[in-house]
Formats: structure tokens, sequence, C-alpha cells
């Protein structure tokens, strides 16, 4: 690899670096920006959803701004936009100041990832492609770890708004760094833009998610929600209508008549949707019921990331020989066992005995699960097209995330006490477990690929 391609991989992984630090920062500081700017529950919510609602919607715009504008402009278009949202965040003064600012910085993280790993596929050819992109996941994966741990020492030793500012550091490298090496950059002049389709996916959801969040403090029957909740279903419908017409969909529907697509993004529905759900409770809960310092909770949910980064190539390659179907069932099913062990919290509180077993469980079932369900999904799809195919599959995972923290006042009521604790747990449980019997219905296995145990479905 010569000076400039290590450049430029740097650039990549740094700029991703950024998003997925910032996914996994947030929850660590959510007890203490309550605390200090108030609101309780809905403020945590907003907090987390409304970087999810722009993040979401304009994720699959992405790809299509990149071709008009130029993928080198639009990372530092995007990198550019998340540093100011991510000071404005850190200097919120209240917390719909602080829910604005999160909503910017999501728009501006939907243009990094994409942008990112499209340079480094126009950069790289062959194996070497392979394997930056296999840095690249390396260095992703190690943000979602640092990323509780680093904003639990952050919040315990300084405050909760260093968690934030901390991006700056990593989005001033890749600015920097963009000036020392020429990045061959292409504009494609034909390329359609649908900004009325974002639009509309944009406030749909936003919307609805607002309407799922402030039900439990205004009622069903209050004009402020139901209206909202309606208006934004139809925007959302309407949405998924113009990308039936529209020229240039950002959503090709088309994708969704192939059967492993289809399937695979509804188990990702309920699987990403479980694990958003979990992830927000048990950490919020670690700090606000257990008395766990912030540090400690980041590290409550290391098991699990260790777990899935030692076994998820395992099982990608046992699922690449038999096929992704029992993986995708196994894998959900085990992790949905692990969340019902949750149920052993009580207030006498132990770690180690009544949280950790559930957290090695669930890494056990992630590593089964991940690889295999991006080869279904992935692999369902021509090579030419797997760019969008990857795009719509991320946009779904965050769609879940978004719709099941948008609904934790509904499963856990006004607190996150020990019994909403376990609510929580056993909704989780049974979002994992529909993911499991999405995949065993829906999961084709590729010919000659044939899992023990388990016949592949007739076409």
């Amino acid at each position: 690899m010569t000076t400039p391609e290590r450049l430029i991989l740097t650039i990549a992984v740094a700029a991703s670096f950024v998003a997925f630090l910032d996914g996994t920062i947030v929850h660590v500081a959510l007890p203490s920006i309550s605390a200090e700017l108030g609101g309780g529950l809905t403020t945590q919510q907003w907090v987390v959803d409304a970087y999810l609602v722009t993040l979401s919607a304009l994720i699959l715009v992405a790809g299509s701004v990149s071709d008009a504008y130029g993928r080198v402009l639009v990372l530092r278009v995007g990198l550019i936009g998340f540093g100011i949202a991510s000071v404005a965040v850190a200097a919120a003064p209240t917390a719909e100041f602080l829910i604005v600012a999160r909503a910017v910085q999501g728009a501006a993280g939907a243009f990094l990832v994409p942008s990112s790993l499209a340079i480094i596929t126009s950069t790289f050819r062959g194996a070497a492609q392979g394997r930056a992109i296999g840095v690249w996941t390396a260095g992703t994966t190690t943000a979602m770890i640092a990323g509780p741990v680093i904003g639990g020492i952050l919040v315990d030793l300084a405050s909760w708004r260093f968690a934030f500012l901390i991006n700056v550091v990593p989005i001033a490298l890749v600015l920097w760094l963009l000036t020392r090496v020429d990045i061959a950059d292409t504009r494609r002049p034909d390329a359609s833009i649908d900004w009325i389709g974002a639009a509309l996916c944009t406030v749909g959801l936003g919307a609805m998610v607002f309407a799922l969040i402030e039900q439990p403090r205004l009622g069903w029957s209050a004009p402020a929600i139901w209206i909202p909740l309606v208006g934004g279903a139809l925007m959302f419908a309407a949405f998924l209508l113009r990308q039936r017409t529209v020229a240039h969909p950002i959503l090709p529907l088309d994708l969704f008549r192939v059967r492993n697509f289809s399937a695979g993004n509804l188990a990702t529905l309920f699987i990403y949707g479980a694990l958003a759900l979990n992830g927000f409770v048990v950490v919020v809960y670690l700090q606000q019921s257990a008395g766990f310092a912030a540090t400690l909770a980041g590290l409550a949910s290391l098991p699990t990331t260790i777990l899935l980064i030692l076994l998820s190539s395992r099982f990608g390659s046992l699922a690449g020989r038999w096929g992704p179907r029992l993986f995708m069932t196994a894998g959900p099913l085990v992790m949905a066992g692990g969340t019902l062990l949750l149920l052993t919290v009580s207030e006498d509180f132990t770690y180690w005995w009544q949280m950790l077993p559930a957290m090695i469980v669930m890494g056990f079932g992630l590593a089964l699960t991940v690889s295999p369900l991006t080869t279904a999904i992935l692999g369902a799809i021509d090579s030419a097209r797997s760019g969008i195919a990857s795009a719509v599959n991320n946009a779904v995972a965050r769609v879940a995330g978004l719709l099941t923290i948008a609904m934790i006042g509904l499963i856990v009521g006004e607190a996150l006490d020990l019994n909403g604790f376990h609510r929580a747990a056993i909704v989780t449980a049974a979002l994992f477990a529909a993911g499991g019997i999405v995949s065993f219905i829906g999961i084709r296995n590729p010919r000659g690929a044939v899992a023990p145990g388990i016949r592949p479905l007739p076409d």
C-alpha cells in the first residue's frame, strides 16, 4: 500500500469513526443531560431520536448527493457540519437547543459513512479493496467499543458536554489530511436528487416520532398527538408512493421484490429495534436506578461487543458454507433468551450474576446474526446495486432504533424503574424472537449451501 493510499484509508476510517463514536457515546451521557437540562425520560428519548430521524432519512439520499457534487466535497461538508453541530450540542443552554443541534448533527452524519466507503471503493481494487474495507470495519468497530467507555470517563471526570466536544478532534484531523492528499473525485452531471422525497421521509418520520414520544404526557386524544401521528403516516405513505413513480428514487422499491432482501430487512427491523431498545434501557437503568458511574455503565456491555468481534467472522464463514438461514434464525432466538435473563435483575442488584450472563449470551447470539444477515441481504442483490442495497439496510436499522426508542415511554411508563426495566426486557426479547421467526420463514439458502438439519426452501 502506497503512502497516498494509506492517507486515503486513514481519512475514510477517521471520518466514519466520528459517526460511529457518536452513535454509542450518547447513551452514557443521557442521565447527566436530563439531570442538568431537565425533561427526564422524554428529553433522553429526543436526544437520541432527533439524531436518528435526520440520519435515517438522509442516508438514503447521500449517494445521489455524492454523485451530483462529488464524494470529497460532500465528505468535507458533512465533516464541517458535524463538527459545528457537535460544538452546538456541547454548548447547549437548554434541552430544546440541544435537540435541534442533534438533528443537525444527524443530517451531517448521514453523509459521512457513505462518502467514506465510496472513497475506499473508488481508490482500491481487488484484494487491496477487501483489506481496506477490513481496516475500515475494524476502525468503526473500535469506535463502537470505545464510545461508551470514553463517554463514561468524560462524564465522570468532566462533563457530558465533552462527550460531544471530543468529535472535533478526529474531524480536524480528517480535514487536515484532506489537504495533504489528492483524491480523485468524480461528478455525474446527470445525477438527480429527490429532495421532495427526502423531505417527505424526514418530516413524516419526525411527526410520528413526536407523537410516540409525547403521547405518555399528553394522551392519545390530544390533537397535538393524533394530528402529527396521522399526518406523519400520510406523509411517509406519500414518500413510498413517490418512490414508485419518480425517475431516480432514493428508495428503490423494486429491491424488495427479491425475497431474501425483503425478508432480511424485515428481520433487520425487529433485530436492530431490539438492540437499540436494549442499549438505551440498560445504560440508563444502570446509572439512574443501580447507581453505576457513567464509566462502569459504559463498560457493562463490553462483553457483548468483544464476543461479536471474536466470533462474527467465524460465523460469517460458516454462513457462506451452509447458508445464512440457520444463523439468522438461531442468533436472534439466542439473543431473546439472553434478554430474558435480565428478568433476574432485582432491587438488590449484582452485575456479575444478574446482568453479565445476559451480556454473554446476547454477544454470542449477535455474533451468530450480524455477518449472515449482511451476507443474505447484499448477496441477494446484484453487485452493481450493492451500494444502494447497503444504504437501504442501514436506513432500516436506523429507523428500527428510532421507533423503539420513541416508544420507550409506552413500554416502561413515566420512569425507568425496575418494573419498567423488566417490561423493556420482555418487549426486547419478543422483538428478537420475531426477527428469528421472520428469518426462518423468509430466508432462502443459496443453491449448494445447506445448513445442517435445515433444507432450503423451494423456489
